[in-house]
């Protein structure tokens, strides 16, 4: 197989975050437990078991053409947050906290592409958040949409 100077990272970058939400483990100045319960496929909320839960999704990707060939790309990637508790508002506020305190702390993100080599994100932006506001309570749902420079 011959090496290609761009080839798609989607995955990459996907796992390399759930990896790092999965940190999200209710010590120190985090305020959700997240177990295990962070996927790389989104699921609705009638299909989440167990709660909380977070689901990412890798979206449109889009270029940007700079001078000497370079290219800046970027991907949108939709995090899904799920809770279930007496103050469902409360919990998923919590938990979109700890997630973008994650994502802050990890704007220069290392992941590795399809050959295995390390690669560094340029910059994660949160494009919008938003919630259910209490609608589906004891159960909340809030989604943040992301876009990925790399």
């Amino acid at each position: 197989m011959s090496s290609r100077a761009y080839t798609t990272r989607r995955l990459g970058i996907i796992t390399a975050l759930v990896e790092k939400l999965k940190t999200i483990n209710g010590a120190g100045s985090f305020l959700t437990d997240l177990g295990e319960n962070v996927s790389p496929r989104l699921k609705f909320w009638d299909e989440v078991e167990e709660f909380p839960a977070v689901h990412l999704n890798a979206g449109s990707e889009t270029r940007e053409y700079q001078a000497s060939g370079y290219k800046d790309r970027f991907l949108t990637v939709t995090v899904r947050c799920y809770v279930q508790a007496e103050d469902a508002v409360e919990a998923l506020d919590e938990l979109m906290e700890d997630v973008e305190t994650v994502l802050e702390e990890n704007s220069r993100l290392k992941y590795k592409d399809r050959t295995n080599v390390d690669q560094y994100t340029q910059q994660i932006t949160i494009v919008s958040l938003d919630t259910d506001e209490g609608v589906l309570e004891p159960m909340g749902v809030g989604e943040m949409l992301l876009e990925v420079r790399y």
